[in-house]
């Protein structure tokens, strides 16, 4: 049977995944890192409003988007690792598929302002413009997380 049509039979998880992903540690990394790149997404997003709002502040904004995008990448190498673990693949598992290929989409964002910011190549503006589409497409990204997290506990409930 294919990992999608498991997926169909079972829910989001199979037995055997739901097992794996319970004894895995990186199923707790995951745990802890969602919600403190979350926090610092909060944090950050403040600081660039502030800036955005007073003009004031553009080092410290940009240190803290460079502080969310080194989470962004820890969390999207170690995601790849738990669904290695879980679904044995690297990404884009069925049960996670489009959740993949938005924070590939948040990535390339945060990437670009990188780029952007380490070159030259983007007035601040432009920098402030890119990581405002990244942050939005991030909470879009966050909100599948954890729409699948829910369809996990409910799924769980159900076995129960």
């Amino acid at each position: 049977m294919t990992s999608a049509a498991q997926s169909q039979t079972f829910g989001l998880y199979t037995p055997q995944q739901r097992a794996r992903r319970d004894a895995t540690v990186w199923t707790v990394v995951q745990g802890v890192l969602a919600p403190v790149q979350f926090a610092v997404f909060l944090i950050s997003l403040a600081l660039v409003i502030r800036y955005m709002t007073s003009g004031e502040g553009y080092g410290i904004a940009t240190a803290s988007i460079i502080v969310k995008t080194g989470f962004l990448y820890l969390i999207m190498v170690t995601g790849a690792i738990w669904e290695k673990v879980v679904f044995g693949q690297w990404l884009f598992a069925a049960a996670f598929f489009w959740e993949d290929v938005f924070s590939f989409a948040v990535i390339a964002l945060h990437s670009l302002y990188l780029y952007g910011l380490l070159t030259g190549a983007f007035a601040p503006d432009m920098l402030i413009a890119i990581i405002l589409l990244a942050y939005a497409t991030y909470v879009v990204n966050a909100g599948q997380f954890l729409w699948k997290l829910r369809a996990a506990r409910l799924q769980m409930q159900v076995a129960a």
